[in-house]
């Protein structure tokens, strides 16, 4: 073993070993015999040791360190890639731009900048890519291997970077932060999305209204409002909708679901906007939404819209039966059913009298609770409904007619009398 000689070559492809247990190891190659599995997803290797540097991708056990920089690697082959940055070794150099490479495949990277080559396609879907690892990390959407696994949770990732941004929701990691107001980010991506709250960049815009958006993401949800494409489908009911996220709040529906809690009163809620909404009923100093008219502060911005309309006087919901129109949506909704309809979806649970509105049963279960929230200053009398006690105000100012008449028409007659 003093000499370069390799005695042992592969009967298949002519490749020389120095030692004849290495052609064993090389001709399940060819046979395509895997005998060693990956215990953690059940992936089969040829060899030993492959298996081995695979495990690492679990364990994230990088056991070859930089002597320069101490920067840690899974495979002695990256650790030899990166030290070539501390040696500023470029031997490899580019005959059309004159440009140097510490690595041979870098160098090929390069030349097909220049030829726009992309040899490697892929077998499923035939996009094509210029190097070998960006196709292995592409087939893993088709296949849906997920090679990394996170040590706390077992959650598993197709890419390496998946595992990385997710690991930090568990040591809440945020090495992002903006230079304008020192928010911190847990990714670079979400910063440069926060950055543009700052310049008020919308680079993606709607080719049909041409709205802008600060965020691809933005734009896509948006341009189906024009397509009205609702890719989304409830797996209960089928009903569809543009939005991943709608879909999500919808199906809370069904299971009954109320994520988000009240840290003042414990009330429950299936969507955060409501649990924000209700949150103000204890704080009602809290106001952030402004007319831009007259200035009068709301805690809801619904209550802001349909403030608004005062000043616009505009009315874009019409009856399509009678044509009225309606500053809003939900008093065109309430309509139909008063006025062209016998339908009253809403029933008393107590003695099953039916109601057009919601709001008018909720008033009338008063009667059943025995609620009496409105108070005469007259005589002290309670009642469960507003109009009563108009009502009684109504008999009041009768009786007081009466009696004002009454005595007026008896001091008269006295007076006659006398």
């Amino acid at each position: 073993m003093h000499s370069n000689e390799k005695p042992f070559s592969c009967e298949v492809c002519s490749k020389q070993f120095f030692q004849k247990g290495h052609i064993s190891d090389h001709f399940r190659i060819h046979t395509n015999r895997k005998p060693y599995p990956c215990y953690v997803c059940s992936k089969q290797f040829s060899q030993m040791g492959n298996l081995k540097r695979h495990l690492r991708l679990h364990t994230n056990e990088k056991p070859y360190s930089c002597e320069v920089c101490s920067k840690q690697f899974s495979q002695k082959s990256h650790l030899n890639d990166h030290f070539l940055t501390h040696s500023n070794n470029k031997s490899y150099s580019s005959e059309v731009g004159s440009k140097k490479f510490s690595w041979k495949s870098t160098l090929n990277d390069h030349y097909r900048t220049y030829e726009n080559d992309k040899p490697l396609s892929c077998d499923v879907c035939r996009k094509e890519f210029s190097r070998k690892s960006n196709l292995k990390q592409h087939f893993r959407t088709h296949t849906n291997e997920k090679l990394y696994s996170c040590v706390v949770c077992n959650k598993q990732f197709s890419h390496k970077c998946g595992l990385n941004k997710h690991f930090r929701t568990h040591t809440n990691e945020k090495p992002h932060s903006c230079d304008v107001c020192n928010k911190q980010f847990s990714q670079k991506g979400t910063l440069d999305i926060h950055f543009r709250t700052h310049t008020n960049e919308k680079p993606y815009s709607c080719n049909v209204c041409n709205k802008r958006f600060s965020q691809k993401g933005s734009l896509d949800i948006h341009f189906r409002t024009h397509t009205n494409e609702k890719p989304y489908s409830c797996d209960v009911c089928n009903k569809q909708y543009s939005q991943k996220g709608s879909l999500d709040i919808h199906y809370r529906t069904h299971t009954n679901e109320k994520p988000y809690s009240c840290n003042v009163c414990n009330k429950q809620f299936s969507r955060k906007s409501a649990l924000d909404k209700h949150f103000r009923s204890h704080n009602t100093n809290e106001k952030p939404y402004s007319c831009d008219v007259c200035n009068k502060r709301f805690s809801q911005k619904g209550a802001l819209y349909i403030h608004f309309s005062t000043h616009t006087n505009e009315k874009l919901n019409s009856c399509v039966v009678c044509n009225k129109q309606f500053s809003h949506k939900c008093g065109l909704n309430k309509h139909p059913f008063r006025t062209h309809t016998d339908e009253k979806p809403s029933s008393c649970d107590a003695c099953g009298r039916e109601f057009s509105r919601k709001g008018n049963l909720k008033v009338h279960f008063r009667i059943h609770s025995n609620d009496k929230r409105h108070f005469c200053d007259v005589c002290s009398k309670w009642f469960s409904q507003k109009h009563s006690l108009n009502k009684h105000f109504f008999f009041l100012f009768i009786q007081m007619k009466n009696l004002i008449f009454v005595t007026f028409a008896t001091n008269i007659s006295l007076r006659k009398i006398a």
